[in-house]
């Protein structure tokens, strides 16, 4: 079965011992790209450094809402020497976290509208993040206009699934959509259609059913995938077949070179 895993943060320390281990599981599931997203600069530099090593991965870099308040003129600058790379494919992972465990909201927008710019000026796709914050990320977008890219980890509702697809965003649906109270995420992955969709891992975060307790890696992304196909009724060989043309054209040509 093809698979891909459209986010996860292979820099992070729980998945930094066994790394190589990691993407060989992955590869020996069916998972042929790993999109690894930065955090920070430094995050992005080290995610960078991993893909120069292992050839199914690529990255995102950029400035998460929790770190906005590292924002700064040199931020933008060392993002826009890293997006030269060509294992570089998107501006992310960045946006709008009203959670109350981010950074401020004034900074939060500073730094999310200025990568949608710097994302705009490059013509590279952004790696979305929204918690809680749906409306106002929306409004945002609105601002900057041309910006296109996926939203990860969907978490809103099926009523608000079309106000991204007319925003011209991908919804990527990671391991929450397997949790058994998770009935309106569920309904909300069935509505796009599967030109539309995308799955991911956000590992080491939010593992699937089954392996909840588990660090998450970017193998159990068929778990995840098989769940949204039987919300869709379709076979997951179909489903990942689709999801993997998706996330080639989201991504563009870098996303398929070696």
């Amino acid at each position: 079965m093809r698979a891909v895993d459209a986010h996860a943060h292979l820099h992070d320390p729980r998945l930094r011992g066994d790394l190589d281990e990691i993407v060989a599981r992955a590869g020996a599931a069916g998972v042929e790209r790993i999109l690894s997203c930065g955090e920070d600069v430094p995050t992005s530099d080290a995610t960078l450094a991993i893909a120069r090593r292992h050839s199914s991965v690529r990255v995102a870099v950029g400035v998460h809402p929790h770190r906005a308040s590292t924002w700064s003129d040199e931020a933008a600058t060392r993002l826009r020497e890293l997006a030269r790379d060509e294992r570089v494919v998107a501006i992310g992972e960045i946006g709008i976290d009203l959670s109350g465990r981010s950074a401020p909201r004034v900074a939060q927008v500073i730094a999310f509208e200025a990568q949608l710019r710097l994302a705009r000026e490059l013509d590279l796709p952004v790696v979305v993040h929204v918690r809680d914050g749906g409306a106002l990320a929306r409004e945002v977008i609105d601002r900057v206009r041309g910006t296109f890219g996926m939203l990860h980890c969907y978490s809103e509702g099926p009523d608000e699934v079309m106000a991204w697809l007319g925003r011209e965003f991908f919804l990527s649906f990671a391991g929450t959509v397997t949790y058994p109270k998770n009935d309106p995420l569920r309904r909300a992955a069935a509505v796009p259609p599967a030109t539309a969709l995308l799955v991911e891992t956000d590992a080491p975060y939010l593992p699937p059913e089954g392996r909840r307790g588990q660090r998450n890696e970017p193998a159990f992304v068929v778990d995840t995938l098989a769940a949204v196909a039987r919300t869709r009724g379709v076979a997951p060989e179909e489903l990942g077949a689709a999801v993997a043309g998706n996330a080639a054209n989201l991504f563009g040509a870098r996303w398929g070179t070696t």
